[in-house]
């Protein structure tokens, strides 16, 4: 495949392009040579993720399910293979490779200041090569065990997954995303592979290759590499959910110095937010906690919260959708009111421009210094490939986006109606 074959996508606004289009195998492809950069960083990955285990191949008639936890234990087993593991040929390049697998997609990547070519084979070689028997299978299940164990006893994991727990009636967002040591157990090396051909299709995959490159020395690579796949879709099949949250509280006690608590707005998610909608929420966010919002210096006035622990994120996928507060604070509840308060008085009397302007920036410019980052534009690109968003048109939005546009999304989201108080405790004594 030549570079001519790809489409440059440049801004004006950062003064800077990428490349990015479709080879001839079916995977899309993104390069963003930086040749400043000392660095390199590479992403492969595949829309596939913990929430994915109903689903129906277009080249079949029948539903598949699978057990919870199957897109994570994929992932483990896939830097194995019948001659070693993936980590053993990396050391050879001296890369620092590392996976991931998260609600929705699993992504492969390493980065390294030399040898990019020779790493970029081996991540191309041992995702496209699976290699499960019943011996390595079974192996693996004490490990995940083990480490879904671990999961459990942890604050600041559990007091997510608690939320997501009450806030979620039937969509599997609500499970841990290793799944739990009775789904695993029903893993078989059959499963494996049949989740491996229907999701890591080259037509549902994504690289992203950033930082100090040549893009056709990486397309002469793609050409000897990739394995063309036949192209199939996949229709991820949820059961409906309710706007509604299945109960407004959930507290746990744990070992903890002191109470942490997730406050999320649960909202509609019938189709994805779009690239607009995102920058909006982005805004509307920092408006609301940044460290230079009037609630942000209420609560820290108040020893409510720390500067440390407190934070606030869109949490958004494919049939889930909501936005979470977080942090270590005395008495969560008043937190809580503080925030509800916060909402309110946004919805009655509106922000200044003045305010609205200087959250804009702080948006926009902590976006832009992203840009210098070669590990933060891969993994932006490949997370914006997957909800069929663009790079570049996310920076222009947020440059674009309206006070008018940004309070509004306050009419779908932010409902105190659909929230839900997650709660760790300390134990007692």
């Amino acid at each position: 495949m030549k570079l001519s074959e790809l489409k440059e996508v440049r801004s004006e606004r950062l003064g800077d392009s990428y490349y990015e289009g479709k080879h001839p195998s079916g995977l899309q492809i993104y390069l963003y040579p930086k040749k400043q950069n000392a660095s390199t960083y590479a992403i492969f990955g595949t829309r596939y993720g913990s929430v994915d285990t109903r689903f129906r191949r277009s080249d079949e008639k029948e539903e598949s399910k699978v057990p919870a936890g199957i897109a994570h234990y994929l992932e483990h087993k896939l830097f194995e293979s019948e001659d070693g593991d993936a980590f053993t040929r990396y050391a050879k390049t001296g890369a620092s490779a590392n996976a991931y697998t998260s609600f929705d997609v699993t992504c492969y990547l390493f980065s390294c200041t030399e040898h990019v070519y020779d790493s970029l084979e081996i991540l191309l070689d041992f995702v496209q090569s699976p290699y499960f028997t019943e011996q390595t299978v079974k192996k693996e299940q004490g490990i995940i065990g083990q480490e879904i164990r671990m999961y459990d006893d942890d604050p600041d994991w559990r007091v997510l997954f608690n939320m997501l727990e009450a806030m979620y009636q039937n969509h599997p967002v609500k499970v841990d995303i290793a799944g739990t040591v009775e789904s695993i157990a029903k893993i078989t090396p059959e499963l494996l592979y049949r989740c491996y051909h229907t999701f890591y299709n080259l037509n549902n995959m994504v690289l992203c290759v950033v930082g100090n490159i040549d893009p056709q020395k990486v397309l002469d690579l793609c050409d000897k590499m990739l394995k063309p796949s036949k192209a199939v879709t996949v229709d991820r099949i949820f059961q409906p959910e309710p706007e509604t949250v299945l109960k407004s509280r959930i507290e746990q006690s744990l070992s903890v110095a002191s109470p942490l608590f997730s406050l999320g707005f649960k909202e509609k998610a019938e189709r994805r937010a779009t690239t607009k909608e995102m920058a909006e929420t982005s805004i509307l966010l920092s408006l609301l906690a940044d460290d230079c919002s009037p609630l942000f210096r209420r609560l820290l006035d108040a020893s409510l919260i720390n500067e440390s622990s407190f934070g606030y994120e869109n949490f958004e996928g494919p049939g889930y959708a909501c936005v979470i507060f977080s942090g270590e604070s005395k008495d969560p509840d008043a937190v809580e009111k503080e925030i509800l308060k916060e909402l309110e008085s946004y919805r009655k009397n509106g922000v200044s421009d003045e305010a609205f302007e200087r959250a804009k920036k702080t948006v926009y410019g902590k976006n832009v210094s992203s840009f210098n980052s070669v590990e933060s534009i891969a993994n932006a690109m490949a997370s914006f490939s997957f909800a069929d968003r663009s790079l570049f048109a996310y920076v222009d939005a947020i440059a674009n986006a309206t006070k008018e546009d940004v309070l509004s999304r306050l009419n779908t989201q932010l409902l105190p109606e659909n929230r839900v108080l997650s709660i760790i405790h300390p134990e007692k004594a």
